[in-house]
C-alpha cells in the first residue's frame, strides 16, 4: 500500500463516518452500505494489482454512492446545496420533480468503471452494461422478495417504470465518454511523440579573414 492510496482510503473512511451522524434511515442506508462493503474488500484484495489512479477512481464512486445511501437516493438534498452556494434549485430551474441523484451516480458508475478497468471502448462498454444489468436484476430480486416500502427505499424507482433502462444506459454514456476522452488522450501523446524536432541550422564555419 502506497502513502497515496492510504491518504484516500482514510478520506473515504472520514467520508463514511459523517454519512452516519443521525442518520434519517439507518435500516435503509445500511442496506445500502453492504454493496460498499463488498466492493472495500475487493479494493483490498486488489491493491497490489491497482494503482493510484485506479484506486481514486473506485473511491470517487464509492464516495458518491455513500453520500446517497445516506439519504436512500430518493431524497439526497442537491437542491438545497445547489440553492445554498449558487442560489438556484436545480429542480425548479430543470422544471423537474423528480431526485436525479441516481442518474449521476450511474452516469459515475461506466465513468469511473472504464477508467479503472482501461480497456478498449467496446470491452469497457461490454463490462458496464454487463454489470449494471446485474445490478439492476439484484434490484429486481430486492423488490420480489422485500417488503415494498423497504425495496421501494432501496431502489428508489420513484415511480418510473423505465428506472433501469434510465440507469443502464447512463452507465453506459459515462463508459463512452471516458472511453473517447482516454481515445483522445492517447492520440494526442502520440502525435506530440512523433512530431519531428525542429530543425536546426548548422553553425557556420571560421572562415580565413579576407586579406589586406
Amino acid at each position: 500500500m502506497t502513502r497515496g492510496k492510504w491518504w484516500l482510503l482514510g478520506a473515504f473512511g472520514a467520508l463514511v463516518a459523517v454519512t452516519w451522524i443521525n442518520p434519517p434511515w439507518p435500516a435503509e442506508q445500511a442496506l445500502h452500505s453492504s454493496l460498499t462493503a463488498v466492493a472495500i474488500v475487493a479494493l483490498w484484495l486488489l491493491r497490489r494489482r491497482l494503482d493510484t489512479a485506479q484506486w481514486a477512481w473506485a473511491l470517487v464512486f464509492l464516495a458518491l454512492h455513500t453520500i446517497a445511501a445516506r439519504w436512500i437516493y430518493s431524497f439526497v438534498p442537491y437542491d438545497d446545496w445547489t440553492n445554498a452556494l449558487f442560489g438556484v434549485r436545480l429542480s425548479e430551474a430543470f422544471s423537474s420533480d423528480r431526485n436525479h441523484f441516481d442518474r449521476l451516480v450511474h452516469f459515475a458508475y461506466g465513468v469511473c468503471l472504464t477508467a479503472i478497468l482501461r480497456q478498449k471502448w467496446v470491452r469497457s462498454l461490454e463490462i458496464v452494461l454487463a454489470t449494471s444489468a446485474l445490478y439492476e436484476l439484484l434490484e429486481w430480486a430486492i423488490a420480489m422478495t422485500l417488503a415494498p416500502d423497504v425495496a421501494e427505499a432501496y431502489n428508489g424507482q420513484q415511480g418510473d417504470m423505465w428506472d433501469a433502462h434510465a440507469d443502464m444506459a447512463l452507465a453506459a454514456l459515462g463508459a463512452l465518454v471516458t472511453s473517447l476522452a482516454s481515445c483522445a488522450l492517447r492520440r494526442s501523446r502520440a502525435a506530440a511523440t512523433r512530431s519531428p524536432a525542429p530543425a536546426t541550422t548548422p553553425p557556420e564555419r571560421p572562415g580565413r579573414a579576407p586579406a589586406r
